[in-house]
C-alpha cells in the first residue's frame, strides 16, 4: 500500500525514516488556533484590566470568542493521534519531562479561567433571560444562572472584582499557553529550523496579531450583518495594535531568520539550498511580501494621512486579513518547513498534502471553521454587543456602578 505522506522528491543524504512527514497541517492548525486564543484574550484584557474605552465594543466579543476557539485548541492534537481516546493518558499518568503531556493540564485550566469569566461578564443578561423566558430556553438560563438573580450595585461590584481577578490571572496563563508552543518547537535541536531562542517570543507576538486581526475582521464584518454602524474609534484603536505588534513581530522573524541563514553559511549547505528553492514563495512572497509588508504598508499610511471613515475601516479591516493569512503562512513554514530540511543537513524532503483524510486539508479546514460556528451560536445565546445592553447596574472597567439601563435584546 502506498504511504500517505511521502517524499515525493528529496535530495542529499536523508534517512530513510525521513522519507516521512510525521507533523502534518494538523499542527499547524494547532499553534494557529493557541494564538487566536491569546490574541483575542489581549484585546479583551485591554479593556477588563487596563480600561481602555476604545476597546469596549468588542470586549466582551473578544472574550466570547477566546472561549470558542480555546475549546477546539486540542481537536487538531486529538486527530492527530492514531488512538486519541488515550490522549487521557498524558493526564492520568503525567509525564511532566513532556511539553505536550503538560499541555493538558495548562489547557484544563485555561479553559476553566474562561468559562469563569465570561460567566460573570455575562450574569446579567443570563439572569435577565432566565426571569423572562419559558420552556426549555428558560430553563437553559435558569441552570446557568445557578440560583443567583441579584443584579445590585454590590453584587455588580462583586462580580467586576472576579472579572478583573479573572483578567489579571488569565494575561499570564494566555500567553503562557501560546509561548510554550514555541517553546516545544524552539528546543528540538535535531531541527534547525526550530533550534532557536526567539521561537518562543515569535510564537507569542504572532499569535497576539493574529487575534487582533480575527477580531478586527469578525466585528467589521458583523457589523454588517446586524447592519448597525462600525465604531470607528475602536477599529482604529485595533489598528494601531496591530500596527504596532506587526513590526515588532517582523523584526523579530528578521533576527531568527538571519541567524538561521547565518549558520547555513558556516557549514549547514541545505539551509542556504532551502532559503533560495522552496522557500521562495511561501516565506518570501507569501508570509512577508503579501502578508507582512503590505499590510505594515497600509496602516503607515493611513495613520500617516489621517485617514478616516469607510476608508479607515476597509483598509484596516484588509490589512487584517492580509495579517490572518501571514500568521498562518508562519506557522506552516515552521512546522512544515522545518520538517522538509533533514536531520542530517544534506537533504530536503517534499511533504505531500492530501485533501480527504483524517488528517487531510478538509479535516484542517473544518478544525478552523468549528469555532467560528459554535461562536455564531454562542453570540446568539449571549450577545456581547453595546447595543444589546440588558438591565444591570453594571460597573465599568475601572469598577464605577453604571446607571440602570433597559435595553430589549433583538
Amino acid at each position: 500500500m502506498e504511504p500517505l505522506f511521502h517524499a515525493a522528491t528529496y535530495t542529499g543524504y536523508v534517512y530513510p525514516n525521513e522519507t516521512v512527514i510525521p507533523w502534518t497541517v494538523l499542527i499547524v492548525v494547532y499553534p494557529y488556533l493557541t494564538g487566536l486564543v491569546a490574541g483575542a484574550f489581549t484585546v479583551s484584557s485591554l479593556y477588563h484590566v487596563f480600561g481602555m474605552q476604545r476597546f469596549k465594543p468588542v470586549a466582551q466579543f473578544a472574550l466570547l470568542a477566546s472561549l470558542c476557539l480555546m475549546i477546539f485548541v486540542p481537536l487538531p492534537l486529538l486527530l492527530h493521534l492514531g488512538h486519541p481516546e488515550r490522549a487521557f493518558n498524558a493526564v492520568i499518568t503525567p509525564h511532566w519531562t513532556s511539553a505536550f503531556a503538560v499541555f493538558g493540564y495548562a489547557a484544563g485550566f485555561y479553559i476553566i479561567l474562561l468559562l469563569l469569566e465570561n460567566w460573570f461578564v455575562f450574569r446579567p443578561h443570563i439572569v435577565q433571560q432566565a426571569q423572562q423566558r419559558k420552556g426549555l430556553p428558560g430553563w437553559f438560563y435558569r441552570v446557568l444562572s445557578l440560583g443567583s438573580y441579584d443584579l445590585s450595585g454590590k453584587a455588580m461590584r462583586y462580580d467586576h472584582k472576579w472579572i478583573f481577578a479573572l483578567a489579571v490571572t488569565g494575561i499570564p496563563a494566555a500567553h503562557g499557553l501560546h509561548g510554550y508552543v514555541g517553546f516545544v518547537f524552539g528546543s528540538v535541536k535535531s531541527r534547525e529550523w526550530w533550534s532557536s531562542d526567539l521561537m518562543p517570543a515569535i510564537f507569542l507576538f504572532s499569535a497576539i496579531i493574529s487575534g487582533v486581526a480575527l477580531l478586527i475582521a469578525l466585528y467589521v464584518l458583523s457589523c454588517k450583518l446586524r447592519k448597525t454602524p462600525v465604531d470607528r474609534e475602536c477599529v482604529k484603536g485595533l489598528g494601531y495594535t496591530l500596527w504596532g505588534f506587526l513590526m515588532f513581530t517582523l523584526v523579530l522573524e528578521g533576527v531568527e531568520f538571519g541567524a538561521l541563514v547565518y549558520r547555513g553559511r558556516e557549514g549547514i549547505e541545505t539551509i542556504l539550498e532551502y532559503v533560495t528553492g522552496p522557500l521562495i514563495v511561501p516565506f518570501f512572497i507569501l508570509q512577508f511580501a503579501i502578508g507582512a509588508v503590505i499590510p505594515i504598508a497600509v496602516l503607515s499610511y493611513m495613520f500617516w494621512e489621517g485617514t478616516t471613515g469607510k476608508a479607515l475601516v476597509a483598509g484596516v479591516t484588509l490589512s487584517a486579513c492580509l495579517v490572518l493569512f501571514s500568521v498562518f503562512m508562519m506557522r506552516w513554514n515552521v512546522v512544515i518547513g522545518g520538517q522538509e530540511i533533514s536531520k542530517t543537513g544534506k537533504g530536503l524532503v517534499d511533504y505531500q498534502m492530501v485533501i480527504f483524510h483524517r488528517e487531510g486539508l478538509v479535516a484542517a479546514a473544518s478544525v478552523i471553521i468549528a469555532p467560528l460556528v459554535l461562536l455564531l451560536a454562542m453570540v446568539r445565546l449571549f450577545p456581547p454587543w453595546a447595543d444589546n445592553a440588558v438591565p444591570s447596574s453594571a460597573p465599568d472597567a475601572r469598577g464605577e456602578v453604571l446607571p440602570r439601563v433597559v435595553t430589549e435584546t433583538k
